[in-house]
C-alpha cells in the first residue's frame, strides 16, 4: 500500500454528501489534502485528513494552467511525495497526473477497493446513492466497477 494518500476536492465532496466519508479512514487510515482542496472542500474536514502544502509552488502554478488549483496542488504535493497515491476523478487532471508517473484512482476505485478488501458488502447501494448526486458516472464506468468488485 502507498506511504501517502492525497486526496482531491470530489472524492471528499462526494463521499461527504453520501455520508460515507469515513471509508476513506477506514480503508487509509489517514488521508492527506492541500489548503486548496479544503478550501474547495468547504467544511470541516474531519480530524483524520490532515492539510499540507507543496513546498514548490512554482510547480503549482505551471500546474494550474492546465488544471484547477485544487487539482494542481494535490499533483504538485505528490510529485513531491513519490511513494503517493491521489484520489482525482476529473478526466483532464488524471491524465495530466498520468503524464507526470503520478499512481492515481479515482472516488469508484476507493469504492471497490473498500468492498474487495471486506470493508463494505457491495458497491451496489453506493453508486445507487452517488447517481442521486450530481456526479456523473458514465455506465461503462459502473459496469467495469461491478466487474472488477464481483458483483
Amino acid at each position: 500500500m502507498p506511504d501517502i494518500i492525497i486526496s482531491d476536492t470530489s472524492c471528499l465532496i462526494i463521499l461527504s454528501n453520501i455520508r460515507e466519508i469515513d471509508l476513506l479512514q477506514k480503508l487509509y487510515g489517514k488521508i492527506i489534502t492541500t489548503k486548496e482542496v479544503a478550501s474547495e472542500f468547504g467544511q470541516t474536514l474531519p480530524q483524520w485528513i490532515m492539510i499540507k502544502s507543496p513546498s514548490d509552488s512554482y510547480r503549482q502554478l505551471i500546474l494550474e494552467l492546465q488544471i484547477d488549483k485544487g487539482e494542481a496542488s494535490a499533483i504538485a504535493l505528490a510529485l513531491e511525495n513519490p511513494n503517493s497515491t491521489v484520489i482525482i476523478d476529473d478526466f483532464k487532471a488524471r491524465k495530466v497526473a498520468q503524464q507526470l508517473g503520478i499512481t492515481i484512482t479515482g472516488t469508484i476505485g476507493v469504492i471497490v477497493k473498500a468492498k474487495l478488501l471486506g470493508i463494505i458488502p457491495s458497491i451496489k447501494p453506493i453508486l445507487q446513492k452517488i447517481r442521486q448526486t450530481d456526479f456523473r458516472i458514465s455506465k461503462e464506468i459502473e459496469q467495469q466497477a461491478l466487474t472488477e468488485a464481483k458483483e
